[in-house]
């Protein structure tokens, strides 16, 4: 390998600031702030906002929105569609 052209490539921890979730985990982001570890030891840290923690979609509280319909406007869009092909046969 090249010398002084890879990234430093090392574990880092991720912090999500809206819940308390952190992981340890390996990468190459620059950061200038530190945590200590769970075994002791100090690692640069990354604070995020959202993880897999406090997203909606994986905590299963995410809210599907449908004022309407969607699906019954579109049954009634093409029910009307059909009829009418059925009546010319």
């Amino acid at each position: 390998m090249k010398k002084d052209i890879h990234p430093n490539y090392r574990p880092v921890v991720f912090k999500d600031i809206s819940c308390d979730f952190t992981v340890l985990t390996r990468s190459a982001v620059k950061t200038n702030d530190t945590i200590v570890w769970e075994d002791g030891n100090e690692y640069p840290l990354v604070k995020v906002e959202i993880s897999s923690a406090s997203h909606p979609f994986f905590t299963g509280t995410q809210k599907i929105m449908d004022t309407e319909g969607r699906v019954e406007r579109f049954r009634k869009k093409y029910a009307t569609a059909r009829k009418k092909g059925e009546d010319e046969e």
